[in-house]
């Protein structure tokens, strides 16, 4: 009788064992990494077919402006929508924090702005290619196509990130920001740009000059230089006029656009195609949408 019972328990074992266990599919997490000793956070949002689907994603990375966050890139500007729809991963990492004060803002070292990123010579540069790497060695990710966007601050990292990794980034966007970093003429590495600017932007006015928190912001035309020359681009400027914005593209000696600068007649300091989330923010332009503009622009692309 104890013989039997024992043998009808070790059955039951080992068939529970030979079951098939379903592992959760988890979409969206946070991931940590530690960086220069500092832990650094970001979000991952997988499309949903990744675990039924083989094939190896685009990667895109969204840098928030100073004061915000990775979710809020994500949520305010609907990016996982677009992600979702567009089949790429998505990923929103987290600017370093402020230690004092009661703000405690979050922002990017991206070369001649902002605050106390800047200021601590926080290395970002380092923190994206972590993330990259981490990336390809562990997700279905093709390291051809991963491309960077940013907002303000954000978009301030991007132009650094194009001029430092040319290596690791296919293209990327840029909104309602102007290149900060040091526009080394030495530095090679042809990186298609996208630039979308409000003309009514006051707080990184589009020609230069004092903007928000009393910074004196360069043109964007000296970086939208800079790219034309390191992308080989003839200077020859092809302009479309839309309702409310103006094209503007740049084709190298291939006849590839290289460079392409949108600027909006309506909203401000904002996300085009969003909507205004906070009292005291610019309205966004409605002349065109952002997400739809950087996604076409970025597809056409990978590195070699």
């Amino acid at each position: 009788m104890i013989i039997t019972l024992f043998t009808a328990l070790i059955s039951l074992t080992q068939s529970s064992c030979n079951r098939d266990v379903e592992i959760p599919k988890t979409y969206r997490f946070e991931k940590m990494v530690t960086v220069d000793g500092l832990q650094r956070t970001y979000i991952v949002q997988l499309p949903s077919d990744y675990y039924e689907n083989t094939t190896e994603k685009p990667l895109v990375i969204g840098l928030h402006g100073a004061g915000g966050s990775g979710s809020q890139f994500e949520t305010n500007y609907d990016f996982s929508q677009k992600a979702e729809q567009a089949d790429f991963i998505a990923v929103y990492p987290d600017g370093v924090k402020k230690n004092d004060g009661v703000l405690k803002i979050r922002t990017w070292n991206a070369g001649g702005c902002c605050d106390y990123a800047m200021n601590n010579n926080i290395d970002d540069v380092k923190f994206i290619r972590t993330i990259i790497d981490d990336l390809i060695a562990n997700y279905k990710v093709n390291a051809k196509k991963i491309y960077v966007v940013g907002m303000s601050n954000g978009g301030m990292m991007a132009y650094r990130l194009a001029a430092e990794m040319p290596d690791k980034i296919a293209a990327v966007g840029i909104v309602s920001a102007t290149m900060f970093c040091e526009k080394n003429p030495n530095q090679v590495g042809e990186v298609p740009i996208l630039h979308i600017h409000s003309l009514l932007d006051i707080k990184v006015p589009f020609n230069g000059g004092i903007g928000i928190g009393g910074v004196e912001f360069p043109p964007v035309e000296e970086g939208i230089n800079y790219w034309l020359q390191r992308d080989n681009c003839n200077t020859a400027t092809i302009t479309e006029t839309y309702e409310n914005y103006e094209k503007h593209s740049w084709k190298n000696s291939d006849g590839t656009t290289m460079v392409m600068l949108y600027l909006t007649n309506d909203g401000g300091h904002a996300w085009p195609g969003s909507i205004k989330h906070r009292a005291i923010g610019d309205a966004p332009s409605i002349a065109l949408n952002a997400n739809d503009v950087i996604w076409d622009f970025f597809r056409q692309f990978s590195l070699p």
